[in-house]
């Protein structure tokens, strides 16, 4: 060995001594590496489940969201917002474009549900809608359409959601009776069994985008609220209305009284929820009633 080499040698041995263990193994590099892998992921609170509700935290970075190849909106924070309709399919996808140009994709596996189905022997009762009773439906959809789809900056939908009303449940979301082989509608919310007159309450935070001012022909005294980012809430069948529309209101405010106009059999409060076309168990964002 040269009297070069080994000098040499040497030198390159001090040096590797002189460096910490963890740097020498793992390096600047690597940290930096590992803080952006967790920069760029997805966060999520709540449930991947059929008629569930997810409220997420997008990527560092995102410029734009997209579910199922629909864009959504997120928060200046990155928060958002997805639901899975009754009837989801067993998986989702979500793209986050991020300012660099990157794209972060997420696949989401939704477990499905048990519903509660009746099966009844008898045959689902046919019959076509009278010209007057279409007469009357097509402007009370109007109306039910257009509440929905209005966008407003409320942030209810970032709340813990609470009961509007405590009563015995009489009705499941997603119960279903099927006739002879032949599936009739699905239950689309929760009914709460309470004596007319019965306060209600907004369950969280939003924007009254619908009160009606004379029955509707199903719905009977219709109120509808939007939490914002897509989600609302539906209470039918009130046997008055406290709210005006274009009124905010505040979770646990008193919105309306229980009652069976329209199509009800008694006095209970049905509550359904939407996040755009989705249709959403209440349950899941309230919890149990105690």
């Amino acid at each position: 060995m040269t009297g070069r080499f080994k000098t040499a040698l040497c030198l390159l041995t001090l040096s590797a001594a002189a460096i910490p263990a963890a740097v020498a193994y793992a390096g600047v590099d690597d940290t930096e590496q590992s803080a952006f892998r967790e920069a760029v992921k997805f966060g999520f609170t709540g449930q991947a489940i059929q008629g569930g509700v997810m409220i997420g935290d997008a990527p560092a970075g995102t410029r734009s969201l997209s579910f199922d190849g629909k864009a959504i909106p997120f928060d200046e924070d990155g928060k958002f917002i997805i639901a899975f309709n009754r009837d989801a399919g067993q998986a989702a996808q979500l793209v986050a474009t991020l300012d660099n140009g990157q794209t972060v994709k997420k696949f989401i596996n939704i477990a499905p549900r048990k519903w509660h189905i009746e099966h009844v022997n008898i045959n689902r009762k046919a019959g076509t809608a009278s010209e007057s009773f279409k007469r009357r439906r097509a402007p009370e959809l109007a109306q039910i359409n257009a509440a929905r789809s209005a966008m407003n900056d409320s942030a209810g939908w970032r709340q813990t959601f609470v009961w509007p009303v405590k009563g015995r449940i009489s009705g499941m979301f997603g119960n279903q009776r099927i006739y002879n082989g032949d599936p009739g509608s699905y239950h689309s919310g929760i009914d709460i069994a309470a004596p007319t007159g019965t306060y209600y309450v907004a369950p969280a935070d939003g924007v009254v985008t619908l009160a009606a001012s004379s029955p509707f022909t199903l719905e009977g005294n219709l109120v509808m609220i939007d939490h914002g980012m897509g989600l609302n809430s539906a209470f039918l069948h009130s046997s008055e209305i406290l709210v005006k529309e274009g009124q905010h209101v505040k979770r646990g405010e008193p919105i309306g009284r229980v009652g069976s106009t329209g199509s009800a059999t008694g006095p209970h409060l049905h509550w359904s929820m939407k996040w755009n076309a989705a249709r959403i168990d209440p349950i899941l964002l309230t919890g149990p009633m105690e």
